[in-house]
């Protein structure tokens, strides 16, 4: 039986003909980036710059901006809960977020690069997605205080595996878009399908945040006992999802209503913004000095 499984044609042709706003879309044969013709579907266009060269998705630029500066603002605040369990895990997880937002410039921004380039930071892109979104997952443990937070034993596991993660990935898809060796043409079973990008780009960072929160859910249920965080917690996997909807679902009814002004790539980043400061507020909530632990609670939560 068929399976669309790898498939991403339909993906890139609804995300955008020429320039789509789905960073993996940029490695495939069909790819102006790789001397295609595009996807067949709704080409988004943005702002002509002249000479046929396009700022495509200006929206995501400048949301890609204000949460490189939003990130750095929150890392500052990280800085002043000094007391707070995971206080350095965040940052590292902050830091992942901001290169996510510079690659996502260049990636599904649509600034005028050198499709070799393109396809470079592209694949730098996909595996920080992949980095970040395992960083956040060790976040989640990091509660439970296998080892002690803030040491450089936590933090050199958690950058130490973040960064082999990143590596990994990375290599898959670069070898992928400038075939050095061949190896993964293999899983380029047929035009813009790839088994290995798919389960890397759509299905670990997806079991990763899934893990996270479940984790995350226990502490706040069982060893906190509360629910209000809880709420901050439900909103930020609510409004990553409200993304992902607007990048896969609304993106194509939105470029063709907009004649290629726009497309769901500027509410992805949107929503992927606020996603993650109600995953720091969540964070915060969690650490602060007022939480009634029962006395036989063990954790060692403030």
């Amino acid at each position: 039986m068929p399976t669309q499984y790898g498939n991403f044609h339909d993906f890139c042709r609804d995300t955008g003909s020429l320039r789509s706003t789905l960073p993996v879309c940029n490695l495939f044969s069909e790819s102006p980036s790789r001397g295609g013709n595009g996807f067949g579907g709704c080409d988004l266009q943005g702002i002509s710059l002249g000479g046929g060269e396009y700022l495509a998705n200006l929206g995501s630029i400048l949301v890609d901006g204000l949460a490189i500066l939003t990130a750095l603002f929150l890392i500052w605040k990280s800085n002043k809960k000094r007391a707070a369990v995971g206080r350095r895990e965040m940052q590292l997880f902050l830091i992942g977020y901001i290169i996510i937002s510079i690659c996502e410039i260049f990636t599904i921004g649509w600034f005028p690069l050198d499709g070799a380039v393109r396809r470079a930071f592209s694949a730098v892109h996909i595996a920080a997605i992949v980095a970040t979104t395992w960083i956040l997952l060790m976040n989640g443990a990091v509660g439970y205080q296998f080892l002690d937070d803030g040491t450089f034993a936590s933090l050199a596991l958690i950058f130490g595996s973040a960064i082999i993660l990143f590596i990994g990935t990375g290599y898959i898809a670069l070898d992928t878009a400038f075939s050095w060796t061949g190896y993964w043409d293999d899983t380029l079973v047929a035009p813009n399908r790839s088994y290995s990008l798919y389960t890397l780009y759509q299905l670990v960072p997806l079991v990763f945040l899934t893990i996270f929160f479940i984790l995350e859910a226990v502490i706040v249920v069982r060893v906190l006992g509360e629910i209000r965080p809880m709420f901050y917690l439900v909103s930020a996997m609510l409004l990553f999802a409200i993304g992902q909807i607007f990048q896969y679902v609304i993106s194509v009814h939105l470029c063709n209503a907009t004649n290629g002004a726009i497309n769901g790539g500027l509410f992805e980043s949107l929503f992927t913004l606020f996603s993650i400061i109600m995953i720091w507020v969540f964070w915060s909530s969690i650490t602060e000095d007022d939480w009634p632990l029962p006395s036989t609670e063990t954790s060692t939560y403030p």
